[in-house]
């Protein structure tokens, strides 16, 4: 971590590094560098936060799994466990407005279908197919190139 804050301006924090297993102890790490820049700042507090979506204990995954195909009974059970481990209890916002097969907009192959994308762009800042493919998940292993274009097509076409 490396903070530059020349002439009075607002700092440069730059990170080098970083593994996804250590986020929050690099999120703390920062805070702590741009302390004297916004002497306000409270104290720590992620250690024991979930993170979004995550408000549930780990042994009550399958339950949750459960809850979301009976809200959304059209998901099958590998889709509802896939939404549930990338998104936790925020799957429930993705598929609140679907009561069959066809809510859940085009399949642009596997069990990923618009309603997901349009979640994304709207929650999380995806803007491309590798935003969702590979930034938000590994979904990019099992779509091919063609698949992926199309995403990227839909994608742009939305954002117009």
């Amino acid at each position: 971590l490396t903070v530059d804050d020349q002439d009075n301006e607002a700092p440069l924090l730059s990170i080098y590094g970083g593994k996804i297993t250590t986020y929050r102890k690099l999120a703390e790490a920062v805070l702590k560098k741009l302390r004297t820049f916004f002497p306000e700042m409270g104290g720590d507090w992620t250690e024991t936060a979930p993170l979004p979506g995550g408000e549930f204990h780990p042994q009550e995954f399958f339950a949750e799994v459960k809850k979301l195909q009976e809200t959304c009974s059209c998901l099958d059970n590998r889709h509802a466990t896939r939404l549930m481990r990338n998104y936790g209890t925020k799957a429930y916002e993705i598929v609140k407005d679907v009561k069959q097969q066809a809510d859940l907009g085009r399949c642009f192959g596997g069990d990923l279908y618009e309603v997901e994308i349009n979640y994304l762009m709207q929650n999380e800042w995806a803007m491309t197919a590798d935003d969702v493919l590979w930034r938000r998940s590994n979904l990019g292993l099992s779509l091919n190139e063609e698949e992926r274009q199309q995403i990227d097509d839909w994608m742009q076409e939305k954002l117009r």
